[in-house]
């Protein structure tokens, strides 16, 4: 067993106990809390990280499956079939979604996915309708697959536990797959890779369909975690805390957005409790990220071990060899 397959293990493990570790219902529901935007975050380093695509209208797609498995559910159906139609709306959304943006990259991209999120926001501000307004809409059940209630905050956890973990296998085998490889090179050298034959635009949709799926995943499981969704889901800030967690953590690494998304979860539910202008220690933190480790968090600590650890092998003495006696 190598090294990795062993820390994956023990990561797993202290996933599973954190609850009985915790024991508190509130900071179970703050556990919850980071792995759902954990996924959310992953979704969103799929293109910043991955393909060197800022987005700054995530929270669009996010709130597009809320919307979808609220009304669905609302209209009287089933769990099963709002997850169903969520996940397939969501997918569609993002489809219209990276039609239009994927037309430029840069500066022009990332105003054109905050053009998009916008309008989504207006329309779940305006279309009351649908969405209520600023009422929202209430969900007053959550599912129990396989007969295993969610009502209760460890059942909860565990649920989103398991959707992380397949959602982390996802992305790994994606990263790791000859499409990731692709989206890396349309990310690093995308004139080449279009010469070479790759089609660089069909690549990159890919890759946004993969990222609205795991947008989507994640604003289902907001909606039962909250049971309640509202406009203030689908606002600019929402996309901007995800890119933070991102860019915190260390985008282009599986780690990176998890730990970026403990940080600011951790920082906007406990510390604010504490301190009151919390949102001034999460910009100062932000700010020390990006001047001392820019590679973020994941990448920046990691560099420093091996630092520490090179620098603590030079130092230590060399063991003298043992003496063998005089030569005859």
């Amino acid at each position: 067993m190598t090294l990795r397959c062993a820390a994956i293990i023990i990561a797993i493990l202290a996933l599973i106990a954190a609850p009985f570790a915790i024991g508190q219902d509130y900071y179970i529901n703050i556990a919850s809390q980071i792995l759902l935007y954990a996924v959310f975050a992953l979704g969103i380093d799929v293109l910043v990280g991955y393909g060197g695509l800022v987005s700054l209208g995530h929270a669009g797609l996010f709130g597009v499956a809320a919307y979808i498995l609220a009304n669905v559910l609302a209209a009287g159906y089933g769990h099963a079939v709002a997850i169903a139609a969520s996940l397939i709306g969501g997918l569609i959304a993002t489809a219209a979604f990276a039609a239009v943006a994927l037309r430029s990259t840069g500066i022009s991209f990332i105003m054109i996915t905050l053009a998009l999120g916008e309008i989504i926001w207006g329309l779940a501000y305006r279309w009351i309708s649908v969405t209520n307004g600023d009422n929202g809409i209430s969900v007053t059940t959550r599912p129990a697959p396989f007969g295993l209630s969610l009502a209760s905050p460890r059942g909860f956890y565990e649920a989103t536990l398991v959707i992380f973990l397949l959602a982390m296998a996802a992305m790994a085998i994606f990263v790791r797959s000859p499409l990731g490889a692709a989206l890396a090179g349309t990310r690093d050298q995308p004139r080449r890779m279009n010469a070479l034959g790759y089609h660089v635009w069909m690549i990159r949709f890919l890759a946004f369909l993969f990222s609205g799926l795991l947008s989507a995943v994640s604003g289902v499981l907001f909606v039962y975690y909250n049971q309640f969704i509202s406009p203030q889901a689908l606002a600019l800030p929402a996309s901007a805390a995800g890119l933070l967690m991102v860019i915190a953590g260390g985008a282009g690494t599986l780690l990176g957005p998890v730990v970026g998304s403990a940080l600011v979860v951790i920082v906007q539910n406990v510390v604010s409790a504490y301190i009151e202008r919390w949102n001034f220690m999460l910009g100062a933190i932000f700010v020390a990220i990006v001047i001392f480790m820019p590679e973020g968090l994941v990448p920046g600590v990691t560099r420093l071990v091996r630092a520490t650890w090179r620098t603590a092998s030079r130092r230590r003495p060399r063991a003298m060899a043992p003496s063998l006696g005089p030569k005859p």
